[in-house]
């Protein structure tokens, strides 16, 4: 979890610094689950598990610069821990976190309508806990399996009071030798709560 503040904590950072110069910032705090092909899918070259399922949660910042264009960072979490299948070894608790940073185009079509579409890279955290593991920085509780992944993503927002807009949205994410699941394309879905702030330029 300490990962996850220090990312969101620079997410934050950043959108600060860039908040003076932007027409727009958008932050966000979303609720989902997430989607995947079953167990019985796996193939050769992935084991047979999933990584579908369970209440994900997010963090997200947008900022604005110009002509609708420009970037983002968000980083999802499962919320508890799922269990992973080892074989004849039994099953051990893992917990996945994916963040991405992309390029975004975004809309607000009328008062209370919006849209937004997105496209970057970013990279998935596998954390297996159980083994306690020490290095100069300290000492975990996990071992952590990470991977480079790519991410496209859509939503629409809805201004339900003032700058306070509800958001649905999806995002997918193809994942780099993600061999420890059933396959390297996820789906996240769910929605946010999140404010817009706006330039007075």
């Amino acid at each position: 979890m300490r990962k996850i503040c220090v990312i969101a904590a620079l997410c934050g950072f950043f959108v600060l610094q860039n908040v003076a110069q932007a027409q727009q910032a958008d932050v966000g705090l979303g609720f989902g689950t997430l989607l995947a092909p079953s167990a019985s899918s796996a193939d050769s070259s992935h084991f047979p598990q999933s990584i579908r399922g369970g209440l994900y949660t997010s963090i997200r910042a947008d900022i604005f610069m110009k002509h609708h264009l420009g970037f983002n960072g968000e980083v999802a979490w499962r919320s508890r821990q799922n269990l992973y299948n080892v074989g004849g070894f039994g099953e051990i608790p893992f917990r996945p976190i994916l963040y991405d940073f992309n390029a975004l185009w975004g809309e607000r079509f009328t008062k209370e309508f919006g849209a937004d579409v997105m496209g970057g890279i970013g990279g998935e955290d596998v954390r297996f806990y159980g083994n306690v593991n020490c290095s100069f920085t300290g000492c975990t509780d996990y071992t952590s399996s990470t991977h480079f992944l790519t991410h496209v993503g859509a939503d629409v927002r809805v201004y339900v009071h003032g700058n306070v807009f509800l958001r649905p949205e999806a995002h997918v994410y193809f994942v780099h030798n993600n061999f420890e699941f059933s396959s390297d394309r996820m789906t996240r879905v769910g929605v946010s709560i999140g404010y817009s702030f706006f330039s007075n330029k």
